[in-house]
């Protein structure tokens, strides 16, 4: 399999309709999740909704260079969303995360194989394989913590 091919299986998989590595991937969890539940905190840490966007955030930045564009996001604005107040709010953040899921698997899909030896805007970043494949990994370790905070969030109300 060519490498765009196999990288952008991998994304899909994590994001959109895999089961292969976790039984799940974030698009069956966010489907499940109502507007209340993605708001639900516990303790201090983060909700599905911000990891949601924390998520989509990094996969429209990354997708933003592979259009041509600049590496525009930042780490320390990456859980800076606007508050989910009602399931309208939730079901436009989850369309966002699949319409830039969709439109990263596409444009992974149709790379160049040359382009994932080059560098990734700067030479301290790495190629652009190592960046893709930073975000599966990235996406998994979110995808874990939003499958254990719908468990608790589901036991929590349901004992309340």
């Amino acid at each position: 399999m060519k490498k765009s091919k196999n990288l952008a299986s991998r994304i899909q998989e994590v994001l959109l309709n895999g089961k292969w590595i976790a039984n799940t991937n974030l698009q069956d969890q966010l489907r499940k999740t109502t507007w209340k539940q993605a708001n639900y905190k516990i303790g201090d840490h983060n909700s599905i909704a911000e990891l949601t966007y924390h998520i989509n955030y990094y996969v429209a930045g990354i997708l933003n260079v592979l259009n041509g564009g600049d590496l525009e996001i930042r780490d320390k604005y990456s859980f800076e969303m606007e508050k989910i107040e009602s399931e309208n709010d939730w079901q436009n953040l989850i369309q966002s995360f699949i319409s830039n899921a969709h439109s990263i698997i596409e444009k992974i899909s149709n790379s160049s194989e040359n382009q994932w030896s080059e560098l990734f805007v700067k030479e301290e970043y790495g190629t652009y394989q190592r960046n893709i494949e930073g975000l599966i990994e990235h996406s998994y370790y979110h995808l874990g913590q939003i499958s254990l905070l719908f468990k608790l969030i589901n036991k929590a109300t349901i004992n309340t």
